[in-house]
C-alpha cells in the first residue's frame, strides 16, 4: 500500500495517515510538488570540497551545533557547518533545509542532534560518536565521502542506519545509504533514452577527471547492454578539448550521438571546441549529465538540441520558494537532500519497531521526495526516477518524463 504525504499535511493529518500504514508496508511518498525551472544538479563528487549548483545570495547566520525539535526519537544530523575554521554556507543551507522539513512535520516527533563535522574525517568521527552517546537512532549526513565512511563505521557498529550525501559510491554500503544525485543513474537514463530513439553509434569526449572516469565507465556498461556501438572514446585534460573534438569530427557519419560528461564551468571551452571542429549537432545528438542543467550550459550554441538526464525541476522550485520565505536566501541545489532525508525519517519514526531497519529503508517501491521518486539499494546506492530534458533556445524542456513508479527490481 502506498502512503503519500503532501508537503502541507498537518501534524494531526500525518499521525492519522501513519496510523493507517500497516507494519508490513512502508511509506512510498513524501511530498506532492509541482512547478518548473532550471538549476544544475551537481554536488560534491568523491569527497571534493567544492560543491556545485549555486548557493545563498546573502550570508546566513551560522549554527555549529544544536538541536532542532523536541520529539522522543533522536536522529543525528552531521554536516560541514564549518570548513577550515570558517563558516560554511553549504553546510548551513543543508541545516536550514532540515529545519524547514522539521517545521512542516517533525518538531513533536523527532529531535535532530545537529553536529558539525568541520569538513574533516576526524570531525565526522567525533560528531558521530557524540551523537551515538546522546542516543541517536539514525544518522543523516555527512556530505563528503571520507566523512561518510567514518560515520558509517561508527553508526553501523551500533546497528544504526546512515543516510548520507556523498556521490562517491565507494562510500556506500549496506546500512550506509546515499541519497545524492549519482552520476551513474544520470548516465544510464540518458543512454537508455538515446538507444530508444535509435542512436546506436556513439562516441565519447570525457575529461581526465574522476567525474569523467565514473561517467565513462557507466556509459560503456549501459551502451553495451543497449546494444550500442561505441565508435570512439576521446579523453582530454583541461585545455585539451580541441584535439579530442577534431578526432570525433574526423569520424564523420560513423557517429550519431556524442556523450560529453563535463562540468558546467568547463563546458564553454568544450562547446567552443565542438563548434570549431565542425561537428554537426543537427546530425550528431549531443548528450550529457545533470550538471548540464545550468543556465551557462543551456546558452551554448553547440548544445542546442542536447539531451541530459536530471531530476524534474518542479519539486526543487517549490522547495526553494519555501526556503526563501523562511530564510531570506537561496538554498544550494543539494539542500533538497537534507530536506528529503529528514522528511523520510520523521515519517518512519512513527511506525514503531523496525522503523529504521534496512528492510524498511530498502523498500522496493521507494519513496517520493522534492526531487521525485527514489529508492535505496541493498548496497547503499540509490536509484532515482529521472527526466530526460532537451536544451532549446537557452532553456530546457522535458522530453521524457520521470517515471511515477519503479517497474523493475532494484539493481542490488
Amino acid at each position: 500500500m502506498m502512503a503519500c504525504f503532501d508537503a502541507g499535511l498537518s501534524r494531526a493529518g500525518l499521525n492519522r495517515t501513519l496510523s493507517a500504514v500497516k507494519m508490513g508496508a512502508v511509506l512510498t511518498g513524501l511530498l506532492a510538488l509541482a512547478g518548473c525551472g532550471s538549476v544544475g544538479v551537481g554536488g560534491p563528487f568523491s569527497g571534493d570540497s567544492r560543491p556545485a549548483g549555486g548557493g545563498p545570495t546573502t550570508p546566513l547566520a551560522q549554527d555549529t551545533g544544536s538541536a532542532i525539535g523536541h520529539g522522543p526519537v533522536k536522529i543525528a544530523l552531521i554536516l560541514p557547518l564549518t570548513q577550515g575554521g570558517a563558516p560554511s554556507n553549504v553546510g548551513q543551507s543543508l541545516r536550514n533545509a532540515a529545519e524547514l522539513a522539521m517545521s512542516e512535520r517533525g518538531m513533536d516527533a523527532v529531535t535532530l542532534l545537529v553536529k558539525d563535522d568541520q569538513s574533516s574525517a576526524d570531525g565526522a568521527r567525533a560528531a558521530a560518536q557524540a551523537a551515538l552517546n546522546e542516543g541517536a537512532e539514525a544518522f543523516i549526513g555527512p556530505l563528503y565521502a571520507a566523512n561518510m565512511r567514518e560515520v558509517g563505521r561508527i553508526a553501523r557498529g551500533a546497528n544504526r542506519p546512515v543516510i548520507g550525501f556523498s556521490t562517491d559510491t565507494s562510500a556506500a554500503a549496506r546500512g550506509v545509504y546515499e541519497l545524492s544525485f549519482l552520476v551513474e543513474t544520470q548516465v544510464s537514463r540518458v543512454v537508455e533514452f538515446a538507444s530508444s530513439r535509435g542512436k546506436k553509434s556513439m562516441a565519447v569526449m570525457a575529461p581526465e577527471t574522476e567525474y569523467g572516469n565514473v561517467a565513462l565507465a557507466q556509459f560503456q556498461t549501459v551502451a553495451a547492454a543497449q546494444g550500442a556501438r561505441i565508435v570512439a572514446v576521446e579523453r582530454y585534460r583541461p585545455g585539451g578539448a580541441a584535439a579530442a573534438a577534431q578526432k570525433i569530427a574526423g569520424l564523420g557519419d560513423a557517429v550519431d550521438a556524442l556523450f560529453v560528461p563535463e562540468q558546467a564551468d568547463q563546458m564553454t571551452a568544450v562547446a567552443g571546441a565542438i563548434t570549431s571542429a565542425g561537428i554537426d549537432i543537427k546530425r550528431v545528438q549531443m548528450m550529457g549529465t545533470g550538471v548540464w542543467n545550468d543556465a551557462r550550459v543551456m546558452r551554448l550554441p553547440a548544445l542546442q538540441g542536447g539531451w541530459f538526464a536530471a531530476p524534474d525541476n518542479a519539486g526543487f522550485n517549490i522547495f526553494a520558494q519555501k526556503y526563501r520565505t523562511k530564510f531570506n536566501a537561496d538554498p544550494v541545489r543539494i539542500a533538497t537532500l537534507s530536506y528529503d532525508a529528514v522528511s523520510l525519517l520523521v515519517a518512519l519514526s512513527q511506525q514503531g519497531g523496525g522503523r529504521f531497519a534496512d528492510a524498511t529503508l530498502t523498500n522496493s517501491d521507494g519513496f517520493r521526495g522534492a526531487d521525485g521518486l527514489f529508492r535505496f539499494r541493498g548496497d547503499g546506492q540509490n536509484e532515482r526516477g529521472l527526466s530526460v530534458l532537451q536544451i532549446r533556445n537557452g532553456t530546457s524542456t522535458v522530453i521524457s518524463p520521470a517515471p511515477q513508479k519503479f517497474t523493475s527490481p532494484p539493481g542490488t
